[in-house]
């Protein structure tokens, strides 16, 4: 008994270790989830990845979607949210409470979910009404809509409040501290929702390169992991921005010639 007690002590030590390597482990399956086609079949070999779709929708095509999108959101989201969670457990470990993490990490996980309802619904709805081909927008006007308000809301006081507190863990802890384990699933979820109002716009940006298209999911994870990681963000985020205005600007008006 006493054995078992002096190696639950020595896990705990090395708990940011054990987070690290669940957090790297949960990313690459959702990478290889994805890659495998989200338990989709493809109409054709030779078909491109956002175009695996059936040509009806179903409550469960729909429960399907629901899944891709929750893999898809942990696969490009939890690479940049590490930094928060590894020093939530460090901090957790000196509290008393290793066991927050999992709630923490659930709390964070939660939101992408709700995240991912809304997003399957809109897909479900951008489908029926006939702008969406497969999982890609087929209207120049919605693809330059979608740059342009990704673009706009770049620049906007919410994204900065959101990106700021995403850029600082120890702020955020410091600020957002609560005890137990039920303060762990608050934490968990204001992170999220703080996360969620950081890259909502950019999520939907999915629809414009297609939501299967996985180079095109890579980029913006890569993107999103340089915007809350990088050490000098004020140059990079106004000329993305720029460039996202430009983009959706060019795609508006050649809907209309």
């Amino acid at each position: 008994m006493l054995r078992e007690a002096h190696l639950f002590e020595r896990l705990l030590r090395k708990d940011q270790l054990i987070a690290a390597f669940g957090l790297a482990a949960v990313t690459l399956l959702s990478w290889g989830y994805l890659l495998t086609g989200a338990g989709m079949e493809m109409s054709s070999m030779s078909a491109p990845m956002e175009r695996m779709v059936p040509a009806s929708w179903s409550p469960g095509h729909a429960a399907l979607m629901f899944a891709m999108w929750w893999v898809m959101m942990l696969a490009m989201m939890l690479p940049s949210a590490a930094p928060m969670i590894l020093l939530y457990t460090a901090a957790a470990r000196r509290s008393g409470r290793p066991m927050g993490t999992v709630f923490f990490v659930s709390g964070y996980l939660l939101v992408w979910g709700g995240f991912s309802v809304f997003a399957t619904l809109a897909q479900w709805e951008l489908t029926r009404i006939g702008l969406l081909t497969g999982m890609r927008a087929n209207s120049g006007l919605l693809a330059g809509l979608l740059l342009l308000v990704a673009g706009i809301y770049q620049l906007t006081p919410a994204k900065a409040a959101c990106l700021r507190h995403c850029r600082s863990p120890l702020g955020f802890v410091t600020e957002h501290w609560r005890v137990g384990l039920s303060g762990a699933l608050r934490m968990g979820l204001r992170h999220g929702l703080y996360c969620l109002g950081c890259c909502w716009a950019l999520m939907a940006l999915l629809f414009v390169g297609g939501v299967m298209n996985l180079a095109w999911v890579g980029a913006l994870a890569a993107y999103v992991l340089v915007e809350k990681l990088a050490p000098d963000w004020r140059y990079f985020g106004p000329v993305s921005a720029c460039l996202l205005i430009v983009a959706g600007a060019v795609l508006v008006g050649r809907s209309f010639v």
